[in-house]
Parts: structure tokens; C-alpha cells; sequence
């Protein structure tokens, strides 16, 4: 797996590694969920929205936006996966009032590792870098982005075009 760079503020930053490719499967993980119980992969079509933190405005209106856009789709899941605590996305998400969406915490996880999105370096080292991926019903990842400014969003268009073609 080759490393990968993102930018903050303009200034790069390694990753551990790097996203993986389109066509492959997805890799596996265990994350915990806001009630504290294992959140592995879900069935069928999701989309994987990874960021820093809850807590960053950046990442706050992409959880916002997945809410609302991709989890009104039918049979797709949208996972949201940072280094947060269970307790900060619960009490994010309550807050919120955001319930379309699922959350999965990688603090003592190897999510980051496996999707390469580990910031190897820098302010936010540990934490992991702003990415979407989606995977269709059979594990496939159908398509990926790495941000690659961490304080930008995603582009929503293409990951709910990917959604949508499955």
C-alpha cells in the first residue's frame, strides 16, 4: 500500500497509507457504535463517510448533509466513521436530530490502517483524514474520494451518483 498526502491549510500531510482501489473488496472492520456495541459492515449499499472529528465544522455539515441526502435513498446505509468517541457522535447526532445515519467510532479500531486514512503526521496525527467510500451489496468498493484539503467537504454529487448507479 503506498502512502498517500493531504493538505491542511495548504501544508501536506501524510497518511499511512492510501484508500482502496475501485473494484476492490472492502476491507473489514469493528468500530463502536454510539450504544457502545460492535458496528461492523452493513448489508447492502453504503456509503462511508470518514472524517477528523465531529466536533469541526466541516465535519458537523457532512454528517448534516448524508442525513438528509444519501440516507433518504433506499436499502443504502450511511456510516459515519471518525476517532471520536462513541459519546461525542450520541451526543452530536441527539443534538442534532439526526437518526438517518449511522455512526461508528475507530478509537480502538483498525479502520484507519485498513482504509489507509490515518494521518501519519502533523496537528491531527491519529486521527483520520476526510474521505467518502461506497461499497454495493456485494463488498465491492464502486467508488472512493480522498479529500484532499482537510477542511473541505466532500464532493456529494459524485458519492450519490455511485449511489444511485447500483
Amino acid at each position: 500500500m503506498s502512502q498517500t498526502t493531504v493538505t491542511m491549510k495548504g501544508n501536506p500531510v501524510p497518511l499511512t497509507g492510501s484508500l482502496p482501489a475501485v473494484g476492490d473488496k472492502a476491507p473489514e472492520y469493528t468500530l463502536v457504535g454510539t450504544n457502545l456495541a460492535p458496528v461492523t459492515p452493513p448489508a447492502g449499499k453504503t456509503v462511508i463517510s470518514v472524517f477528523p472529528s465531529v466536533d469541526t465544522p466541516t465535519c458537523a455539515a457532512s454528517v448534516r448533509r448524508f442525513n438528509q441526502e444519501a440516507s433518504s435513498r433506499e436499502g443504502v446505509t450511511v456510516l459515519c466513521v471518525s476517532k471520536d468517541l462513541p459519546f461525542a457522535m450520541a451526543r452530536f447526532c441527539g443534538a442534532e436530530g439526526l437518526d438517518n445515519v449511522v455512526c461508528g467510532s475507530a478509537f480502538r479500531s483498525d479502520f484507519g490502517h485498513a482504509y489507509g486514512l490515518d494521518f501519519a503526521a502533523g496537528p491531527l496525527e491519529g486521527l483520520l483524514a476526510r474521505a467518502i467510500v461506497v461499497v454495493d451489496a456485494d463488498g465491492n468498493v464502486v467508488h472512493t474520494e480522498l479529500v484532499p484539503e482537510v477542511g473541505d467537504e466532500p464532493d456529494y454529487a459524485a458519492a450519490l451518483a455511485a449511489v444511485d448507479a447500483l
